[in-house]
């Protein structure tokens, strides 16, 4: 009872503390690490010791996993080179530059344990990292390299680590480590390739979205333990299954399974990552109580533990920049038209926090090992140094170098975009069945208007006459509205007992993923901003060779004017300069000019905005 009053206590300080840094707009892994620390010190509270059994199967294969199943293996295919570099390379560099350091501080200490201290502080933290990055709106390919870093270093700085324990207790030769690093990497990709093709054969016979959600659950501890067992990484086998299974889940699942999957992820990601850092500060206690034993003295010690700080902070940013021609492409970025500069290798180089694995990595180290604490000791104070103070600081840095976050206007453009692309697929599939069979029931009609009205919806996001209402801001409200009032009826019929249990739970299912859509796209719509950048329109001769004219002072629709009709929002051709009004206008009269004069190119005349439509290939500009 004792231990479960305990867990449950540490589960609603984590859901609080997290609720309340939330509310307060604040970084909830640092809050956490902080009422850790402080509830290490509270009479009563039980003393946590952080077992590496614990963290290595029971929380890292669950975060690693719901890391990577959720990774663009696209984006990280595309910038394997600067993830290899700081997930490979930057560890090993770490680790006898740490070692150096601390050997500098405490020449007592054989190059063994210096090294297993260079190895444990040298992994940054995937929750840190991802957690803080995408909090602040990092850009998106530096959170895609620090996430892809932060999945794979476990691996080098864990082979690393049993390559300087097996050092302590003796000699370990050169080619020994090479060969336990191939087996570590080249097994950990089998198993995880293994795995990925048994969890894709049974995902082509399950159809059931609970079974496929249950077989989801398995696969992190499956593959990492099945790596392990043959003394292969475990890490690299969770990785490479997750960000497989997550490339090919479109084709694989159902989308009931998909989003059952997601969710279910995201809530395991959600309370364990936060959990985690709790979990650090809960440590503090005891660790500081066995450096008063050591014989080299508190003031030695915590020389050693600065100095390693120090270290771990000014040798990741000595690499990145170092590095930088080979972590960052040159020219311009192929989707932004943005160059990356020294200010995002600066970012990458501080963004270096360190978390459990750290933590858990110095715990494996033999309990009998000689000036063990210093190791642990260190390792605390590198967590929660790298926490506190890179990661408090981060978003003060990047605000201060004025790195631009992804921007809503243009995340809503690219969404438009893609689903008329999506849309013009689906048509033309459309065509070729209504060929084959007749539609006597104008089957085909409805279709194309829902189709419609879905592409209206993500135009209108980005904008429409100040001031007022688009159709899908007030559809949106209407709806809602009709939406409750259905639940309400449901919920009164349910009362009276005379409808089935099941049929009522899936009608307020059908009626709760309705809302859940009219909800995310009212959230959408809500963090766009009023201004927008220029994007090019790659691949697109009209777009390239049209130039972008000035709109007129006097903007209206002439023809809506004649007709008595009312726009919603107004484009201009760039190749007469007639304003038409867009497609989510009654008429339409600007895709009307262009099916009359055959001009490829409109543009936008809407306050803030500047960006283009090729009719003729569906590229935005």
């Amino acid at each position: 009872m004792e231990i479960a009053i305990f867990l449950v206590a540490i589960a609603v300080t984590v859901l609080a503390f997290t609720a309340v840094s939330e509310r307060y707009d604040l970084p909830a892994p640092l809050v956490l690490v902080v009422v850790g620390v402080g509830a290490a010190y509270v009479p009563g509270v039980p003393v946590v010791h952080l077992e590496p059994e614990v963290v290595l199967l029971g929380l890292l294969p669950p975060l690693l996993y719901s890391a990577a199943v959720t990774t663009s293996l696209v984006d990280f295919n595309a910038n394997r080179r600067p993830i290899l570099l700081l997930s490979v390379g930057l560890v090993a560099f770490t680790t006898v530059g740490v070692a150096a350091v601390v050997r500098l501080v405490i020449p007592e200490i054989g190059w063994p344990l210096a090294l297993a201290i260079g190895a444990v502080v040298a992994p940054p933290d995937a929750v840190a990292a991802t957690a803080i990055g995408r909090r602040i709106g990092l850009p998106r390919r530096i959170v895609t390299i620090l996430e892809g870093e932060s999945l794979l270093n476990d691996a080098s700085a864990l082979v690393a680590l049993r390559t300087a324990v097996a050092a302590i207790s003796g000699t370990v030769a050169a080619w020994e480590v090479g060969s336990d690093f191939a087996l570590a990497a080249g097994g950990g990709v089998a198993v995880g390739l293994l795995t990925f093709v048994v969890v894709g054969f049974l995902r082509k016979k399950v159809t059931d979205p609970l079974l496929d959600t249950a077989i989801s659950l398995v696969i992190p501890f499956a593959a990492y333990l099945l790596a392990e067992e043959i003394h292969a990484s475990g890490v690299v086998a969770v990785v490479v299954a997750g960000l497989a299974l997550g490339h090919v889940a479109p084709v694989l699942q159902s989308a009931q399974s998909r989003i059952a999957e997601r969710i279910n992820w995201r809530t395991i990601a959600y309370v364990l990552e936060n959990t985690v850092f709790l979990l650090i500060g809960l440590q503090a206690d005891w660790l500081f109580g066995e450096v008063g034993e050591s014989e080299f003295g508190v003031a030695t010690v915590a020389t050693a533990c600065v100095a390693a700080l120090v270290a771990v902070v000014l040798l990741r940013l000595v690499w990145v920049f170092a590095a930088k021609a080979l972590l960052l492409r040159s020219g311009p970025d192929p989707v932004t038209g943005e160059v990356a500069s020294w200010r995002y290798s600066f970012l990458i180089g501080w963004a270096g926090m360190r978390g459990v694995v750290t933590l858990a990595a110095a715990f494996t180290v033999p309990a009998d090992t000689e000036h063990r604490e210093i190791l642990l000791i260190i390792a605390f104070t590198v967590v929660a140094g790298t926490l506190l103070g890179q990661g408090m600081t981060l978003p003060w840095m990047a605000r201060r170098l004025r790195v631009p976050s992804p921007d809503p206007h243009d995340d809503a453009l690219a969404r438009a975009t893609l689903l008329q692309q999506a849309a013009k697929a689906g048509l033309h599939r459309l065509d070729e069945l209504a060929a084959e069979c007749d539609d006597p029931h104008q089957v085909r009609s409805l279709i194309v208007q829902r189709i419609e009205q879905r592409n209206f919806a993500a135009w209108e996001r980005l904008g429409t006459t100040a001031g007022e209402e688009s159709p899908s801001d007030l559809y949106s409200r209407w709806r809602g509205d009709m939406i409750g009032a259905e639940r309400r009826r449901v919920l009164e019929i349910r009362s009276t007992g005379s409808v089935p249990s099941e049929i009522v739970s899936e009608v307020l299912a059908m009626l709760d993923v309705e809302e859940s859509m009219l909800d995310a796209a009212d959230a959408a719509r809500a963090d766009l901003r009023s201004t927008s950048r220029v994007q090019r329109g790659d691949g697109c001769e009209h777009l390239a060779g049209t130039p972008l004219l000035d709109p007129p002072d006097e903007l209206v629709c002439t023809a809506c004017l004649a007709e008595g009709t009312r726009w919603v929002a107004l484009r201009m051709c760039l190749s007469c300069g007639e304003i038409g009004c867009c497609d989510s206008s009654p008429s339409r009269h600007a895709t009307a000019h262009f099916r009359e004069s055959q001009h490829p190119v409109m543009r936008s005349v809407e306050p803030d905005e500047d960006w283009r439509w090729c009719y003729v290939h569906h590229q935005t500009g």
